[in-house]
């Protein structure tokens, strides 16, 4: 793993190696989530790792990868006796993608056989096949929230509970949870990030020379796969062998008190909810003295434990990068530092120490952010000249981006009815959790159980079936399938007005503010989202539909404003990309929030006639609409409430916005107009 692949070719490799060797040590550490930009070879170091870990010893013909030293007492496949037959195979990496079913997670159970025969007949799932080996979810943000809580759930309890209609199994699951994400295509929710043990960033290097390794490196092994791994034979099998001996010393290692006092410390100095943080810090700590072979806890330990734990930890809110302030770290360690531990770096005596030009490493040769500054007239880069305006874009009269007001708890935005989207908390759907409404005859796969429709569909027919005993006798066709209600999460497309009069008067401020709410609160009811801006001549698509609600806050805080206001450019670029949205994902119902004081000063010959026709592109579609009117001062034209009109939609002003709930009154209106 450390051999193959030149880590110097992604800026922060070295920290994601030594994460995965401290879980392979010691996987009560709680696993890895890698951050890091596509291609920058995440999934190639998390499948690395597995053919590091030792062979695993496990009972024959068990299906839940038993130890025969301590077997499962509650594995659905024993008990196994004492001195039951083994064998021994390599640690499993087990994937999980992103569409994976509940059932095939955590396993399912033939409810047919359940209950018309009493038996236990039980399919184990991934989380059985990665017992005692690892666990790899790619792309890990997108997957559904409720398959994120029972992967965590399980990998915090070591074990998996399978219920269905008071049938219940659980069996013992203990694997290396490794998890890889690119946020660009969404965040987690904090909650979930603090359930990862470790984080660790990536990106690739802008250095040619690492990158041109990496290329090498890669043809070699397509050329000849087994000589390449043949190469490294040797390294791997050392790297190997030191895993084990880590684990064998691991029990012998001491958190005294003064380290345990830097860990708490260095949590609650840097805020950190809750107390998994130390816990993690703690056993991190743990493995890194014995990855190095000590026995005792040392403060550069701690430290690194806090770069590793802390950073995913430290977010406030969802558009807070991730991050930890090595400076406070440093001065709150040497704070609580134990009298008798000595200075990691104590001062040199003389101007001669560490060096033969008193550097430290000798050669006189200062270390990275020190020795002196190079002279500024010649480090001072050429001033570049300003870029062309582009057509309809930055140009004479344009205001530069202004910052956005502070955020604020929106009113509920909903689409009215009832979809079938994904999972998420804004708009009523049929899904898979929630509460129950009805049963209807299982298409494909039993899942959720209806038991009453069941015994009611099944009762009719027992003495032509020739029911003789106490049991039901209950046929396929008898089987329902439970329909439920929950949420969905909708496709929000901002439709935002950059145009010179949404600048006066200092109005960009606060409606930047307002799409900030309203994207924090698409990002906490799990939504899509999109941006597309109009001001000068033209629209554009700022942000194609996407999970990132970090790069839809980041492009709108870099939004100028001026020129013209053709209104009518950007809702027909809004009705291009929602026509595209609805063919890759038609079960996604989309919700339309135009930001505008509804002036229509261009686009064409007719600009408000041209903006009136786009409108009713959108109603004739369906499409539930939102204008959030941003007209101010005393006189007021009422310009966005005739948009609202057009669209089939609502108005509400920015002070309106704020509050509990608006879903109704979208509702209310939409059905008052077409009754009418």
């Amino acid at each position: 793993m450390s051999i193959r692949f030149p880590f110097t070719a992604v800026v922060g490799m070295d920290d994601l190696r030594l994460a995965l060797l401290l879980n392979a040590v010691s996987p009560a550490v709680g696993g890895v989530l890698v951050r890091g930009e596509k291609g920058t070879a995440k999934s190639t170091a998390v499948r690395a790792l597995a053919e590091l870990l030792p062979e695993v010893a496990v009972v024959a013909g068990c299906r839940f990868s038993c130890d025969p030293a301590s077997p499962d007492p509650g594995c659905p496949d024993g008990p196994h006796e004492s001195g039951a037959a083994a064998h021994a195979r390599p640690a499993r990496m087990v994937e999980l993608p992103v569409g994976a079913s509940e059932d095939r997670l955590v396993g399912a159970l033939d409810i047919e056989k359940a209950l018309a025969e009493g038996v236990k007949a039980f399919e184990p799932g991934l989380l059985a096949a990665a017992h005692r080996g690892i666990l790899y979810v790619d792309e890990v943000n997108l997957l559904h929230d409720h398959l994120v809580d029972l992967l965590l759930d399980a990998a915090a309890m070591g074990s998996s509970y399978v219920e269905r209609e008071g049938v219940s199994v659980r069996h013992a699951a203990r694997f290396l949870l490794v998890g890889t994400m690119n946020p660009e295509e969404g965040e987690l929710r904090p909650q979930l990030l603090d359930r990862f043990g470790l984080t660790v960033e990536v990106m690739a290097s802008r250095e040619p020379e690492p990158r041109v390794e990496v290329v090498r490196r890669r043809l070699a092994f397509e050329d000849d796969p087994a000589a390449f791994a043949a190469r490294w034979a040797d390294e791997e099998a050392a790297l190997r062998a030191r895993i084990v001996a880590a684990r064998a010393l691991l029990p012998q290692v001491v958190l005294g008190d003064a380290a345990l006092l830097q860990i708490a410390a260095t949590c609650a100095a840097f805020e950190v909810d809750g107390m998994r943080a130390d816990i993690v810090m703690a056993r991190t700590a743990t493995a890194l003295a014995a990855w190095a072979g000590r026995t005792e806890v040392t403060s550069e330990d701690v430290r690194q434990a806090a770069l590793l734990a802390l950073p995913h930890r430290r977010r406030r809110n969802p558009f807070d990068a991730p991050g930890l302030d090595e400076d406070k770290l440093d001065e709150t360690l040497e704070r609580f530092k134990g009298e008798d531990e000595p200075d990691d770096d104590p001062e040199p005596d003389g101007p001669g120490d560490g060096g033969p030009d008193g550097g430290p490493g000798g050669g006189g040769i200062p270390p990275q952010g020190e020795g002196p500054a190079p002279e500024s007239d010649a480090a001072a880069p050429e001033e570049a000249p300003a870029p062309a305006p582009r057509s309809g874009g930055p140009g004479a009269g344009e205001r530069a981006a202004v910052k956005a007001a502070e955020p604020f708890r929106t009113k509920v935005l909903s689409v009215p009815g009832l979809g079938e989207g994904a999972a998420g908390r804004r708009s009523r759907a049929r899904t898979q959790h929630g509460r129950t409404t009805g049963a209807t005859r299982p298409r494909g796969t039993l899942t959720k159980l209806h038991l009453a429709a069941t015994v009611q569909a099944a009762a009719p027919h027992q003495r032509a079936r020739g029911r003789s005993g106490p049991g039901l006798v209950v046929r396929r066709d008898d089987l329902r399938q439970a329909t439920r209600e929950g949420r969905e999460g909708n496709l929000v497309l901002f439709v935002v007005d950059a145009s010179g009069s949404m600048a006066a008067r200092q109005r960009m401020s606060a409606v930047k503010g307002a799409v900030l709410s309203l994207l924090l609160d698409a990002y906490q009811r799990r939504d899509k989202v999109g941006l597309v801006t109009f001001r000068g001549r033209a629209a554009e698509v700022a942000l194609p539909p996407t999970s990132s609600v970090d790069a839809a806050a980041a492009r709108l805080e870099q939004l100028p404003t001026g020129g013209r206001t053709p209104l009518s450019a950007g809702l027909l670029k809004a009705h291009d990309v929602l026509r595209v949205e609805r063919l890759r994902d038609p079960s996604r119902r989309p919700l339309l929030v135009v930001v505008t004081d509804g002036r229509a000063t261009g686009g064409g010959a007719d600009p408000v006639a041209l903006a009136a026709r786009a409108a009713r592109l959108h109603a004739a579609d369906g499409t539930t609409s939102v204008v959030v009117d941003c007209e101010t001062g005393p006189v007021r034209l009422g310009l966005a409430g005739n948009l609202a009109r057009e669209l089939d939609g609502v108005a509400v002003t920015l002070d309106e916005l704020r509050a509990d709930s608006i879903a109704g009154l979208v509702r209310d209106v939409q059905a008052t107009r077409r009754a009418a």
